[in-house]
């Protein structure tokens, strides 16, 4: 019987839970420092009690990047078979978080299943699900209504959800005072900001924010503090609307840990390479530490069909630069949702990332795979390579697409392979080209 309610009250009591000894364990870190890092905030580990088939992840300092894969219907792709196909790719591809943003009708039942059978951790914006859950037109939805959906969400095992607190009437005039050129992209952000046009009211997640703690702590769900202000193009970066949410949002982080309830704050969504770096410490230094999960970020804006590309290049940036947490783009994005192929392409875009940084950050074993292809590849083993790549089935099918005369080269160099060339040399034999059949 567990004499705490969330991950962060027991560290803070100095009890090291089975999920903190279980991500100590694939993080190769000791359990109590992994303890304290929780008992602070700067490490969440999103564990919802009603989410029985979760293997628990750390999100934070000192670990791992981590990814998440977004899908979800819409009105236009109502395909819920497709939807759970996408989630068997994320997680043969390793994805560690699963994001549900259905946004049409009611989404409860694909929910269940999720839950019932995802070892990742299950992420919502319960903003999304207000209008068809409620069957309420967006101004006839009353602050209690928005908790409801909360209250729901958490009960059916949401490891994690975004809310859009820091979109209060503070942070909504510095957006209207500084001109954007998008103005508002966040889905979530645009329908909280037209309520609150609408009504006249404050942000009902900002105004009763205490409520929002209070149904997180009873379930252990982490809060994602959205980011309804981020830019949605490299022009509006970095400026006095993102910046005022993010003050925001760091004030939300510690009240939030006041309640012992774990937190991820969310960061940019489209900005200029020599920002990203700038932007992480900031968000760090403003939020107190606090695990940093970023959407991207999209590098440039002018390249729609290939966005997970840009968004890679952002990511590996801001992940190298302190981020932690990194939500997949895909090819799609911007354009229409996306499909299975597209969902592969995110997210091993994404894990390219992810994995990129951790060897930059020097994170514990990060170059050990990458040190077994460098020998595979020095024996010529491709059996092996296609064994440690990211994608071995798409490795492979290239390989053998144009399969060499000789198998230890490929039909790029054939027998001019500078790898064969040399470990001939340093056996001892002679290379010869023109007499060799």
């Amino acid at each position: 019987m567990r004499d705490y309610k969330t991950q962060m009250e027991a560290a803070k009591k100095g009890t090291i839970t089975p999920e903190m000894e279980l991500v100590a364990k694939k993080e190769y870190i000791e359990p109590e420092k992994l303890r304290q890092s929780v008992a602070c905030g700067e490490v969440a580990i999103p564990c919802n009690i009603n989410h029985k088939s979760i293997s628990a992840e750390g999100i934070g300092a000192g670990l791992r990047t981590k990814i998440n894969v977004n899908l979800g219907i819409s009105g236009d792709c109502k395909n819920y078979d497709v939807e759970m196909q996408k989630v068997d790719m994320a997680l043969k591809f390793g994805a560690e978080a699963i994001m549900d943003l259905s946004n049409y009708g009611k989404t409860n039942t694909f929910r269940r299943e999720l839950i019932a059978k995802s070892p990742a951790m299950i992420g919502t914006v319960p903003m999304y699900d207000a209008i068809g859950y409620l069957e309420k037109d967006l101004l006839e939805i009353t602050a209690e209504d928005f908790l409801k959906v909360v209250r729901a969400h958490a009960e059916e095992g949401m490891d994690f959800m975004t809310i859009h607190a820091g979109i209060n009437r503070r942070a909504v005039e510095a957006f209207m005072r500084d001109k954007r050129k998008m103005n508002i992209v966040s889905r979530g952000g645009s329908l909280l900001f037209a309520w609150m046009m609408m009504t006249g009211n404050e942000n009902p997640f900002y105004e009763h924010y205490d409520e929002v703690l209070e149904i997180l702590r009873e379930y252990d769900v982490t809060i994602s503090l959205g980011d309804a202000l981020r830019p949605g193009c490299i022009d509006d970066s970095t400026d006095a609307g993102q910046i005022s949410e993010l003050i925001e949002l760091g004030a939300l982080t510690e009240r939030a840990w006041g309640k012992d309830v774990q937190v991820m704050v969310e960061g940019p969504g489209h900005m200029a390479m020599n920002e990203i770096a700038a932007n992480m410490k900031l968000q760090k230094r403003i939020c107190h530490n606090a695990p940093f999960y970023v959407l991207g970020p999209l590098v440039t804006d002018i390249a729609p069909g290939y966005d997970h590309i840009t968004s890679a290049i952002g990511g590996a940036i801001a992940a190298a630069s302190g981020a932690d947490f990194l939500c997949y783009v895909t090819p799609a994005e911007h354009l229409r949702l996306p499909d299975l192929s597209d969902v592969k392409e995110g997210i091993i875009a994404s894990r390219i990332a992810a994995h990129a940084a951790d060897i930059a950050k020097g994170v514990p074993h990060a170059r050990e795979q990458d040190n077994a292809m460098a020998e595979a590849r020095h024996k010529v083993d491709w059996d092996a390579m296609f064994e440690l790549a990211l994608d071995k089935d798409k490795a492979k099918a290239y390989f053998e697409s144009t399969p060499p005369s000789d198998r230890h080269t490929c039909s790029m160099c054939g027998k001019m392979c500078a790898v064969r060339t040399t470990n001939m040399i340093l056996e001892g034999k002679k290379v010869e080209f023109c007499s060799e059949k």
